[in-house]
């Protein structure tokens, strides 16, 4: 009964090489996994051969999507001695050859570069829709079973089946479970949950498939792993394969990505349809508490110091150009000011000059030729000083331009005058603009004591006040009304200069006061904090 058996495996073995022998092309070999080697169709296309996988290492996994018909051929060196060789072949999980021993009479030699080895075709078979597994090994060592898979059907897409979170309770852990997830589950890691499991649906090629779950915010993988565990899960009386995590593989509460895809050595060309073999699920996931690797809190921490270095940076640079462009403007407008100072003060040399010429025509009409070589003598030297273009000259000098001036004046009206000054006031060391009290004292003769003659009186201060130095013009004159202003050129330009030396010295401050009556007249200038 036994040698019937074996006799109608072996017709059904030589009538399956017959068939398939028709379109094979022999001289095309693909290694197949340990000792074996292949050939296929001929116009075979897509043939991912001889692949390994970590956790299944004497197992070789050939996929064969668009092939027809497959030999298998088994190849020995010259030292194996092939007598100690046995195979088996499964069809479909069926046996068509078990521990059978290599005919020795098919036995050939190949002649490789390298290398002559000799070579036996274990047998020629259909492949579509099946899978073929050959198991070869050595008498000698019967555990070391080389085992080849060719898989002429299409690898199914793999399907998470349960989802289980680990957690601690007072006698030790439990589980919860998520059955048949979608696409997108939301799961919470609170403190005493510890380690994610994934199961996946049962197939006979479960070695085949790796899981990766990556941070879709970073783009990076967190874990990956082909070491598919059995055991604890049970579906339709089988158990399932499942892979286990450590919740800190989670850094930050976000979305990821599962993929469970075949770990197939895919072909430039097919790499467009790995996605029809691929499964992917988004897990939301949440943390109670965020974990930080040293790494990533040292990156924190720099790109935080690198980003208040940079804004400290940006505020000072913006800041200096901010302030130097405002230096620039206000140099700019001093520069502006003092030129219209300088027109202003070239207006009122010639208004003091003609006026001055008027008051030596009058004394010249009058025949006072005495009086009028004196106001000439006294205004020669005036000229010089009023026409030295100084911005700044002393208080000194400015009392002796007023000295020269009032007594020329006094030529011609009569009047007294007086310039007193504080004890304590330096007026060879202060220094004030030049011109900046004659067009007061030349108003106060012209308009206020020049009808009085021997009664008209005009007295000048200069006063020290703490750090303020106030400069007073005093007549008793007949006064005015402070509310028409008056049209003298020479009181509107000094009054336009004032304006415009506020404008150069910002740090201190001109300020112009006039009291009026018919008793007399007071014009205070100060100066604050000039002093």
């Amino acid at each position: 009964m036994k040698k019937l058996i074996l006799t109608v495996l072996s017709f059904f073995t030589a009538l399956f090489t017959v068939n398939a022998q028709k379109v094979i092309n022999y001289s095309h070999t693909y290694a197949a996994g340990g000792k074996l080697l292949m050939c296929v169709d001929s116009a075979a296309e897509n043939i991912y051969y001889d692949n390994m996988f970590p956790n299944q290492p004497s197992t070789y996994f050939n996929y064969l999507p668009e092939i027809s018909n497959v030999s298998i051929q088994i190849y020995f060196r010259k030292t194996d001695n092939v007598q100690l060789y046995r195979y088996s072949i499964l069809v479909d999980d069926k046996p068509i050859a078990v521990n059978k021993p290599i005919d020795q009479a098919q036995l050939r030699n190949v002649d490789r570069p390298d290398e002559t080895f000799r070579s036996a075709t274990l047998g020629a078979f259909p492949i579509t829709g099946k899978t073929i597994t050959t198991l070869v090994y050595s008498i000698e060592k019967p555990l070391d079973i080389d085992k080849s898979v060719f898989y002429g059907k299409p690898i199914p897409k793999a399907k998470i089946k349960v989802i289980s979170k680990r957690y601690a309770i007072d006698k030790g852990v439990d589980y919860s479970y998520i059955v048949d997830p979608k696409q997108n589950t939301a799961i919470v890691f609170t403190e005493k949950d510890d380690e994610l499991t994934i199961v996946k649906d049962r197939s006979d090629i479960d070695y085949v498939y790796v899981i990766s779950i990556k941070d879709k915010q970073t783009n990076k993988t967190v874990f990956e792993s082909a070491s598919w565990q059995y055991g604890g899960y049970v579906d339709e009386h089988k158990l399932s394969p499942y892979v286990k995590m450590n919740k800190n593989i989670f850094k930050k509460s976000g979305d990821y990505e599962i993929s469970i895809q075949p770990l197939i050595k895919w072909n430039t060309s097919a790499t467009k349809d790995i996605d029809k073999y691929t499964s992917r699920y988004t897990l939301s996931i949440t943390l109670d508490q965020e974990n930080y690797s040293k790494k990533e809190l040292l990156t924190y921490t720099l790109i935080v110091f690198f980003s208040i270095g940079l804004a400290s940076f940006i505020i000072l640079y913006f800041s200096k150009k901010r302030n130097k462009k405002k230096l620039v403007e206000n140099e700019q407008q001093k520069n502006t000011a003092k030129l219209q100072l300088s027109l202003i003060r070239s207006q009122l040399n010639p208004h003091f000059l003609f006026n001055a010429l008027s008051g030596i025509q009058n004394l010249m009409n009058k025949n006072d030729i005495d009086n009028a070589n004196k106001y000439l003598s006294k205004f020669a030297r005036l000229t010089r000083n009023v026409l030295d273009d100084t911005e700044l000259i002393s208080l000194s000098q400015e009392k002796n331009l007023l000295d020269d001036y009032l007594q020329m004046e006094q030529l011609r009206f009569g009047f007294k005058y007086e310039i007193n000054q504080s004890g304590d006031l330096d007026l060879d060391n202060t220094d004030i603009p030049s011109m900046l009290l004659q067009p007061f004292v030349e108003n106060a003769v012209k308009h206020g004591i020049s009808q009085k003659a021997s009664e008209g009186k005009i007295v000048i201060e200069f006063i020290k006040q703490a750090s303020n130095l106030l400069l007073n013009i005093i007549d008793n004159g007949n006064g005015f009304d402070t509310k028409n202003k008056n049209d003298g050129l020479g009181l509107l330009l000094t009054e336009r200069r004032i304006t415009l030396l506020n404008s150069v010295y910002k740090e201190n401050h001109f300020t112009l006061a006039i009291q009026s009556n018919s008793n007399g007249t007071k014009i205070s200038l100060t100066l604050t904090d000039w002093l």
